[in-house]
């Protein structure tokens, strides 16, 4: 007779297990502890068989017996269930540790320690928000670009074009990653190119015009703050480096002999040593600092604090203090003032580009080549220093000379 949920649900254990039998091989194997499993005996290429079904009640009589008319109607195809249950279970397997999601977390544990933390945690918060919900369990080697496109394209439909151009790029290294881990076969992010509309470019204000970086100088050397953010807004145009970089900077990361400040590869964006020659302007306005701040790690130390370097708003607030607006110049604005007059002037592009340390895309390159134009890059330093001093004690447009 056929099994019934009554006759399941008051089934007893028994000193042994016994078995209820429901037809057509389906049965239910009941444990001495009370477990009752759904089993189905078959038969294949005359071999007795029996596949798993499931356990009562987490499967129904009703989901065992469509579970055992599935497995028949394989067997009347020349398939074996057992096999093909395993196959499929294999699959899945192959399919969840190969998904996108844990493909590009795996690319992130291993690239990330290259980062500096801010940008690592950056990178995961953005394709745990625009990414994974809609492609995170999708098998990264079946992804197709219409599919990664429609994805990126949420992101642009709020109005975020240049984050969703960032999670182009952040995908397609992800995908460059599975292709050579032998995860995925191409890389659909590269037929995207051009089907983003393009990104507002991002500008620090600045001042590029010679009369009117000449008159921001003259400000600066009249500053009547504190003596520690005067001494760095004068930095700040001699050195350009980033505002991070300018106000963590160490003391022992100094070598006047040399006339060289040598930042540490973790301090920097690109997580590569950068050398910074220091001309004697720069050299200058450290002695006149030493005396105050050398005694502790940082050259510029919180107010509050010698344990902490200044906080990143102090020269922004420095040049508030002097009258310029964040739309007429900022702390960052300094990099591309000195960008933009340097190549004026005629100076090596790639010299200009190594001293401001912008990415390479070569990392491994990056990291031999941190010295590369050295010797042009002393020679520029110094001169723009020495321009920069015309300006200041002249009010007049000066040429900077490359020769």
């Amino acid at each position: 007779m056929a099994l019934t949920d009554i006759k399941i649900k008051t089934a007893k254990p028994r000193e042994k297990a016994y078995k209820l039998f429901d037809g057509e091989g389906l049965y239910l194997h009941i444990t001495p502890q009370g477990s009752k499993y759904w089993r189905l005996k078959y038969r294949f290429n005359g071999k007795e068989k029996l596949l798993a079904l499931g356990v009562y009640d987490q499967v129904t009589l009703a989901e065992a017996r469509t579970r055992r008319n599935e497995a028949r109607n394989l067997l009347a195809k020349g398939i074996d269930p057992g096999l093909d249950k395993q196959e499929k279970k294999q699959s899945n397997r192959i399919t969840t540790e190969n998904s996108f999601e844990v493909i590009a977390h795996e690319w992130h544990d291993k690239f990330s320690i290259k980062w500096s933390p801010k940008h690592s945690t950056r990178i995961i918060r953005q394709l745990e928000k625009d990414i994974f919900p809609w492609l995170g369990e999708r098998p990264i080697s079946e992804i197709t670009p219409p599919e990664l496109l429609k994805t990126l394209q949420r992101i642009e439909c709020r109005g975020a074009v240049e984050t969703a151009h960032r999670a182009h790029q952040t995908c397609g290294q992800i995908f460059r990653y599975a292709i050579v881990s032998g995860y995925a076969e191409r890389d659909p992010s590269a037929d995207l190119r051009g089907a983003l509309p393009p990104a507002r470019a991002k500008h620090y204000a600045s001042l590029t015009d010679a009369s009117a970086v000449g008159e921001l100088l003259r400000s600066i050397n009249d500053y009547q703050g504190h003596f520690v953010t005067k001494c760095a807004l004068r930095l700040a145009p001699l050195l350009f480096v980033r505002p991070g970089e300018l106000r963590q900077a160490e003391w022992s990361e100094f070598d006047f002999e040399a006339a060289e400040w040598r930042i540490p590869a973790e301090k920097m964006k690109m997580r590569v040593k950068h050398i910074v020659p220091l001309s004697t302007q720069a050299i200058t306005v450290l002695r006149e600092l030493q005396p105050l701040t050398g005694d502790g790690k940082y050259v510029f130390p919180c107010v509050r604090t010698s344990k902490r370097s200044m906080s990143e708003n102090t020269v922004n607030a420095g040049l508030r203090r002097l009258g310029y607006t964040k739309e007429e110049m900022t702390g960052h604005g300094f990099r591309s003032m000195a960008s933009t007059l340097l190549n004026e002037q005629g100076w090596n592009r790639d010299a200009i580009e190594r001293q401001l340390a912008h990415s390479e895309r070569n990392n491994i390159r990056a990291a031999y080549n941190y010295a590369e134009y050295m010797p042009e890059r002393r020679k520029m330093m110094q001169s723009w220093a020495d321009y920069l001093d015309e300006l200041a004690n002249y009010n007049n447009i000066v040429e900077l000379k490359t020769g």
